[in-house]
């Protein structure tokens, strides 16, 4: 059950952001046409995820069909000086109701002028190199009903504006209304004993989810090598959850500082990436880095097919207090693209633990299917968890997922 209180400004915002979209259509017709461009797209999905084995809590199933939409507008006029942009989500899952979420991943309009640029609305904003964590990406909160590893995100609402200039680009962002992060219903895996809802989760802030946030993002490259800059100040993202032996848990939103180093060098075929943040809060203090290394080899053979080859040592110091398996571990992988018209993909990997037993093997691959599909696989599975890790309570949940895409 949602909060109507806490959710009831953010969903009047989509109500009015949802009119725009509507009533652009109206608008376009009586615009002249060579002053404006749009273009509509999207995808229609089938998912299904199965869990090869048995769940460990009461309730939990094994097999969760799905389907899922995402339509998608766009329109620029003034020659490109200004731009709207609206992306959403929705999602149907048959077999755990909590699942089941509409989101307005963007909505924002966009002024450009030679030096600078300024948006507002609802934005996804990416940060970061490395692929065993994101660790610098902070702006906005993970979708997790939708992916194990943190990739989908929310749209946040917010006031962006980036200056480029000859020392690097700057970006200032003011953030509005924070999105819980949602969880899998009883029905669901990936899943505490007890399972954790969002409306029991507390701030530290009295504001809630109306305190205002503050970002900010220094960005330049010197030769061959990409480096960026990062704070954020506001309440973080991922909550603190604290798991009784009864089963039964505590959990806050603290409001943190947060500082970002995330730095790429490319020598030839070789990539060197680099994250490290350092964040503070009353509640509780963290460090971590990644950094690692890629490797390419191209056109295999002369076969066209490029193997990347990828090596990261992934650190962070909260140990098992960590809601991942990431405090001190190896991620060994490799990303294969077939360079053929189908635009076949893989990217594979494993995540060792330096301190405990535990193993991560992921999959992930795709290929386009004539002109209109793509398919899309994916691979979870847990080994020998440590019983001092936090994704312990998840050790049974390894699974596999297929979905298959019509874009129009």
């Amino acid at each position: 059950m949602k909060d109507k209180s806490s959710l009831g400004w953010f969903f009047t915002i989509q109500r009015v952001f949802l009119l725009a979209v509507f009533l652009l259509p109206l608008w376009q017709s009586h615009a002249q046409s060579d002053d404006l461009y749009t273009e509509f797209s999207g995808n229609v999905g089938f998912e299904y995820r199965f869990f090869t084995n048995e769940g460990l809590y009461t309730g939990q199933k094994d097999h969760f069909p799905a389907l899922s939409i995402q339509p998608e507008y766009y329109v620029e006029w003034q020659g490109g000086k200004h731009i709207l942009n609206f992306t959403g989500f929705g999602r149907v899952d048959f077999t755990d109701s909590e699942r089941n979420h509409l989101d307005i991943r963007e909505l924002y309009w966009q002024t450009v002028n030679n030096s600078w640029e300024f948006s507002f609305g609802l934005k996804k904003i990416y940060w970061g190199v490395t692929e065993g964590a994101h660790l610098v990406d902070i702006i906005n909160q993970t979708d997790n009903l939708e992916t194990f590893d943190g990739e989908q995100k929310l749209g946040q609402l917010m006031a962006h504006f980036s200056y480029n200039s000859k020392i690097g680009t700057f970006d200032f962002f003011a953030l509005s209304f924070f999105r819980k992060r949602e969880f899998p219903g009883v029905d669901g895996r990936l899943r505490t004993p007890e399972r954790v809802s969002s409306d029991l989760l507390t701030f530290e802030s009295d504001m809630e989810q109306a305190r205002p946030e503050g970002a900010f993002r220094w960005s330049h490259y010197f030769g061959p090598v990409d480096i960026g800059l990062t704070h954020f100040y506001g309440t973080g993202r991922e909550p603190i959850i604290v798991i009784n032996n009864d089963g039964s848990f505590n959990g806050i939103y603290p409001i943190i500082n947060q500082t970002g180093l995330d730095v790429q060098a490319t020598t030839g075929p070789i990539l060197w990436k680099f994250e490290s943040i350092i964040r503070r809060s009353e509640i509780q203090d963290m460090k971590a880095m990644d950094v690692g290394i890629e490797y390419t080899f191209g056109n295999i053979g002369g076969s066209g097919i490029d193997l990347g080859v990828l090596g990261e040592y992934l650190y962070d110091d909260r140990g098992n207090r960590a809601l991942n398996s990431l405090q001190s571990d190896v991620f060994v992988g490799g990303r294969l693209a077939f360079n053929d018209t189908q635009s076949t993909e893989f990217l594979f990997g494993t995540i060792l633990d330096v301190e405990h037993s535990t193993r991560l093997i992921s999959l992930e691959g795709s290929r386009r299917l004539g002109e209109s599909f793509k398919a899309n696989l994916e691979m979870r599975l847990f080994q020998n968890v440590s019983d001092q890790e936090f994704i312990y309570l998840f050790r049974e949940d390894s699974f596999l997922k297929f979905d298959l895409g019509w874009y129009f």
